[in-house]
């Protein structure tokens, strides 16, 4: 009479009131978020107000929603399922994620909101010539907004399906086409400012549900962080090896050459992805961004110490080959995890607690994926549409133009995200956003912090630049285990992979680098001083800015 979760995995029914409940509170969170969007939209009249809701948010309320944004469907979901079946090596996720967030604080966010409007090329036409420079940042933008999306949407098709207690590919499928339905709602009628709410809203249910599933286990185990250690040691059914770094990057060259890869890309990829850096411009002034990073770094922080609790939790209480049986890639750990502390299978107690945290992690989902259509929609119609692909004598279109394209623009992006996820299921994710955060590591930041820092920058080096880190980023994920040769592979009836690594990082990074470098030397125009000197007037006083 009572379904366990894997019955549930296996295509079994769960008891009808659990499933009543499971349903009841996934419609609360649609309901509300549903709400939330079309009271935002209401007021979404002018570019600006699309874009960045107005830049009237509080540092706190954008430190929420960045936090928002950040702590997604890969960190709740696929680190604690990477912690669970692999122990320290799993760590590497919680450290590389938290670490980037300096590398924002310390030398973008403030300079970033100072010098752009809306987007990532808005900073660099200050300086460069605009249509080159949009046309490459956009692209570089949307893709790594698109490899970020399956992430989100390869998590939101196993928990909606696990929380519908329907854990079949069937129903995984349909679950992210519904996800990506949701979000092009969210994005099209609500904009920035609806985006941001559910980011808020989110933030918070998150944050929530984290501490009391951290408390539970640390009460499950007497608060003895020994013997949390011990007992998840026995579960993970590697013994003590468990506890030492080596399970997943151990061993070979190459997997000891894919841990410095994935380090390079989660502490470097922060600053250049584009649905964080936009963040900024949401805030009144370049001190409400600092402010807003501060707020976001203390919440981020504290919740990826939880999630070591958690992955831990997950390992001595579920076990390794529970959680594997639900979900090769681990991403089913935490609601796993809620439904044991919860009080089991077929308890009351478990089905609440499981019900509860599927349900903040389907919201989790939605927030995500919203911001992440919301930043690749407006590099489209702001940076490609209104600018790079127009002509010189073409005039610039409206603001009310340019919001409809954005707009459609985000039924475009939530079609070819629900595409692309459905072959991506097998894979865990938090790696592929370890694949995301490589490619805006590659593409975006060189291009961000030669402009910024470096004098003699130019248009050529900015393009080189964005496509010298983008374009082997892609050409090293299309042919590395990640897509062919490995049984969780994209493809895994075939063989075409030659680059050895799961993350192209370590190649890729020093490629946009030193394009950049290559492009400004070589070329036939010099840097423009006054240009510079304007840019790094407004940057450092906000002289001039929006």
């Amino acid at each position: 009479m009572h379904a366990n979760l894997l019955a549930a995995a296996g295509g079994g029914q769960p008891h009808n009131a659990h499933q009543a409940l499971s349903t009841a509170l996934f419609s609360a969170v649609v309901l509300v978020t549903l709400g939330v969007t079309v009271w935002a939209g209401r007021r979404v009249r002018a570019a600006e107000e699309y874009y960045t809701g107005g830049r009237q948010f509080t540092p706190m309320q954008n430190g929420f929603a960045i936090s928002g944004d950040y702590m997604s469907a890969a960190s709740f979901l696929g680190v604690t399922g990477l912690i669970a079946l692999y122990g320290y090596d799993g760590l590497l996720y919680t450290i590389g994620f938290l670490v980037g967030w300096l590398v924002v604080l310390v030398l973008l966010a403030e300079l970033v909101r100072n010098t752009g409007r809306y987007t990532l090329a808005d900073v660099l036409s200050v300086r460069m010539r605009q249509r080159p420079v949009r046309a490459a940042t956009g692209v570089a933008s949307m893709v790594v907004a698109l490899f970020y999306l399956l992430a989100q949407m390869v998590g939101a098709g196993s928990v909606v399906a696990m929380l519908l207690g329907q854990n079949t590919d069937a129903a995984r499928a349909w679950s992210i086409v519904g996800v990506g339905a949701l979000m092009t709602v969210y994005v099209a009628i609500g904009g920035m400012r609806a985006t941001t709410w559910i980011q808020i809203i989110k933030a918070v249910l998150l944050l929530g549900g984290t501490v009391l599933l951290c408390a539970l286990v640390l009460i499950r185990f007497h608060g003895n962080v020994s013997e949390l250690l011990s007992h998840a040691a026995r579960g993970s059914g590697f013994g003590d090896a468990y506890l030492r770094p080596g399970l997943t990057y151990g061993g070979s060259w190459q997997n000891r050459l894919d841990f410095v890869s994935l380090g390079l890309a989660l502490v470097l990829g922060t600053g250049g992805l584009p649905h964080i850096l936009s963040r900024f411009y949401t805030v009144p002034t370049a001190r409400a961004a600092r402010r807003s990073a501060l707020w976001a770094i203390g919440l981020v922080g504290g919740f990826y110490l939880m999630m070591i609790i958690l992955g831990l939790g997950a390992a001595a209480l579920v076990g390794a080959d529970r959680v594997r049986a639900s979900n090769a890639a681990g991403n089913t750990a935490v609601p796993l995890l809620a439904q044991v502390l919860g009080g089991g299978a077929g308890s009351t107690g478990g089905a609440v607690l499981f019900a509860v945290i599927a349900a903040v992690a389907f919201a989790t989902v939605l927030a995500v994926v919203a911001g992440l259509t919301m930043a690749s929609s407006v590099a489209f119609a702001h940076d490609l549409w209104a600018r790079a692909f127009r002509r010189a004598d073409e005039p610039t279109p409206s603001e009310a133009d340019e919001v409809a394209v954005a707009r459609g623009a985000a039924v475009g992006v939530g079609a070819i995200a629900i595409v692309l996820s459905l072959f991506a299921q097998k894979l865990n994710v938090a790696s592929l956003v370890g694949l995301a955060f490589a490619i805006a590591a590659s593409a975006n930041l060189p291009t961000l912090l030669f402009n910024l820092f470096w004098r003699r920058f130019t248009t050529r080096g900015a393009v080189w630049a964005t496509y010298g880190g983008l374009i082997p980023a892609l050409l090293l994920v299309a042919f590395s285990p990640v897509v062919s040769g490995s049984p969780s592979s994209v493809f895994p009836g075939v063989d075409f992979h030659w680059f050895p690594l799961q993350n192209p990082g370590v190649v890729s990074i020093p490629c946009g680098f030193l394009a950049g470098w290559l492009g400004t030397v070589t070329s036939r125009r010099s840097a423009d001083p006054d240009a510079y000197a304007e840019l790094e007037v407004r940057a450092l006083t906000g002289a001039g800015a929006v």
